[in-house]
């Protein structure tokens, strides 16, 4: 029997990508502005307290089982900038596009080969707001920040996020390509192990 869970985000391409790591779940992932959610605040000071505080508040408002992930760029030569800041790194109105360009000023006087970063993703699962032990995935994907947007495809840092194995941006690849090696691909994939031993 299919299964609804809200998914504590209003990103249409990131519920593509929840939705297609989650198929061998038979869920169906619904967005969180699809049911009139009011977002919680990012206020933490770490991703795992904004993934929580994300869940809590879409459960609590649905009475549904919940999925939020807080991710983040985290470069090097920036001293982990933008980390938690990442969807917000040039101002809080701001567009993906604005902050690509906020990340390749800053890193402006930085050479090609400094560029190391990577990018780091938590989801939690809370089966009702008051889930005391929350089911957590964790992935990290290590690549560099290239010194301009490269591809169309993907959102966010895609663009400038250059992935040396496979020799082109994340905006490059194919979409499965990228779900499987993506931060959010290997927390979910993580999480995804837990949800199925959890249902068994």
């Amino acid at each position: 029997m299919t299964r609804e869970v809200i998914l504590a985000t209003g990103n249409a391409g990131k519920q593509r990508e929840f939705a297609a790591l989650l198929a061998p779940l038979d869920w169906t992932v619904i967005r969180q502005s699809e049911r009139g959610v009011i977002p919680a605040p990012e206020e933490g000071m770490t991703f795992m307290e904004n993934a929580l505080a994300k869940a809590r508040a879409a459960s609590a408002q649905t009475g549904l089982p919940a999925l939020a992930d807080d991710s983040g760029l985290v470069v090097d030569a920036l001293g982990g900038a933008p980390g938690v800041h990442s969807a917000r790194y040039a101002g809080p109105n701001a567009q993906d596009a604005d902050n690509v360009r906020h990340l390749l000023a800053a890193l402006e006087p930085v050479g090609e080969m400094e560029r190391s970063a990577h990018f780091y993703c938590v989801i939690v699962y809370l089966r009702h707001a008051a889930d005391p032990e929350p089911l957590i995935g964790q992935g990290r994907w290590e690549g560099r920040i290239l010194t301009a947007p490269q591809g169309t495809g993907g959102f966010g840092y895609d663009p400038v996020f250059w992935v040396p194995e496979q020799g082109c941006s994340a905006a490059e690849l194919d979409p499965a390509v990228k779900n499987r090696l993506s931060h959010r691909g290997r927390a979910l994939a993580a999480l995804r192990t837990q949800l199925m031993a959890a249902d068994d």
